[in-house]
């Protein structure tokens, strides 16, 4: 195959294989959500939003603590990203055609300025995608450090269910930041040539399946606790009527 039609060959089967796994991730979440992590975290926090609720004067500060950690982990992304952003922008604008000279040399594949010109613009629409996601992580999070400490009764689940959703909404925006962010390193790589992409895609694809996946031990753990937590509330019903 020619040189100068290798891009269009590898580039969009590397991209077709991130998609597809994100589409059977997206699709398990929603049929089988204890299989995966993001499925598994959603239920520990809807948990924890329960329990921090249900006496939000002893729990309070534990809660408005741990949702500011994750406040913080956002803004170090954001922040990450739109400097990022910033310099490619400042690198595309600067650079000399010696440079470009000097890294033909080195890539295989199509050395078009269209295509090295898309190559920038792919990577720097990935991070401004990775600083939207985070801001909106962080809007979610400080709202809902608001209605946490909120108290709250555990017959009035639907308070609960809407602190829980919004913190699942924050963290949800997180994980698509944190994708965006995977996602820079294969259109990196592309900058080098078509053939380092697709190994970085297919790399990625198969490291992820091991990030998002959980084992069954993990599952029988979670619903263990699960099934302690629901006897120990069933156990407190009858000493309250009792007493």
């Amino acid at each position: 195959m020619e040189e100068d039609k290798l891009d269009f060959l590898l580039v969009p089967l590397g991209l077709l294989l991130l998609a597809l796994y994100h589409v059977w991730l997206l699709f398990t979440i929603l049929k089988h959500p204890t299989r995966t992590v993001i499925g598994l975290n959603a239920e520990s926090r809807h948990r924890w939003v329960l329990a921090m609720m249900s006496d939000p004067l002893k729990n309070g500060v534990l809660a408005v603590q741990t949702i500011r950690n994750n406040i913080m982990a956002s803004t170090l992304l954001a922040t990450t990203a739109i400097t990022l952003s910033s310099l490619i922008s400042v690198f595309v604008s600067s650079s000399s055609s010696d440079f470009g000279n000097t890294t033909s040399q080195i890539v295989y594949g199509n050395k078009g300025p269209l295509l090295s010109s898309i190559k920038y613009f792919s990577i720097l629409l990935c991070f401004l995608v990775a600083f939207l996601c985070n801001v909106q992580s962080i809007r979610y999070y400080a709202h809902v450090s608001f209605l946490v400490t909120l108290p709250s009764s555990i017959d009035n689940m639907e308070s609960v269910q809407y602190v829980a959703r919004n913190l699942n909404r924050g963290s949800y925006f997180w994980s698509l930041g944190l994708r965006a962010f995977y996602l820079s390193f294969p259109l990196l790589l592309w900058n080098f040539g078509p053939i380092p992409m697709f190994l970085c895609c297919c790399i990625m694809s198969f490291l992820l399946y091991f990030l998002d996946t959980t084992s069954s031990f993990t599952r029988q753990l979670h619903h263990r606790s699960f099934k302690e937590e629901k006897f120990k509330a069933g156990d407190l019903e009858p000493i309250g009527q009792l007493s």
